[in-house]
C-alpha cells in the first residue's frame, strides 16, 4: 500500500482516503466518483445594496434624536459609525476562504475534506488525484497511443 499523503487531518493511500469529514470515515479510493473542488466564494457574501442601505438607515435613526439634542453628538456618531461599517466590510471580505473536496461515494454525495489553508488543501487534493489515477485499471488504448 502506497502512501501519498499523511498529515494530522487527512491520510491518502493507494487504497483508502481518510479526511476530516463530519464522521471521520474511510473511503475506498476505487469507489470515489465525481471528485470535485469547491470553495466558499467571497462574492456570495458581499454586502448587498440593501444591507448597506439598512446599516446607513440604522445610523440615521440613531443619530436623529441626538441631532435634536446636540448636532455635534449626532455628527460624532455618524463619523464613528461610517468607518466602523467600512472596516467591518473589509474584514469580512478578507476572511480566509474554505476549500472543500466533495465526491460521490457508492451513489451518495459526500464531503471528504475541507481546509482554510490553501497549501495543505492542495497537497491533499493532489495526493487524492494521484491515488485515483493510480487506482484506475490500465486502458487498452495505451498501447495504441501516437508518439
Amino acid at each position: 500500500m502506497r502512501t501519498y499523503y499523511r498529515g494530522p487531518d487527512a491520510v491518502v493511500t493507494s487504497d483508502i482516503f481518510v479526511g476530516n469529514g463530519a464522521p471521520r470515515t474511510k473511503f475506498a479510493v476505487r469507489e470515489l466518483r465525481n471528485v470535485c473542488i469547491t470553495h466558499t466564494d467571497a462574492d456570495d457574501f458581499r454586502p448587498s445594496a440593501a444591507r448597506v442601505t439598512g446599516g446607513l438607515l440604522i445610523i440615521a435613526v440613531a443619530a436623529w434624536p441626538l441631532w435634536m439634542a446636540s448636532p455635534l453628538l449626532a455628527l460624532a456618531l455618524v463619523a464613528l459609525g461610517m468607518p466602523a461599517t467600512a472596516a467591518g466590510a473589509v474584514f469580512w471580505r478578507l476572511r480566509p476562504q474554505r476549500w472543500e473536496l466533495r465526491a460521490t461515494y457508492r451513489g451518495t454525495d459526500v464531503w471528504l475534506y475541507a481546509s482554510a489553508d490553501e497549501r495543505v488543501f492542495n497537497q491533499v487534493s493532489r495526493a487524492l488525484r494521484r491515488a485515483i489515477e493510480d487506482a484506475r485499471p490500465p486502458s487498452v488504448w495505451d498501447d495504441f497511443a501516437a508518439a
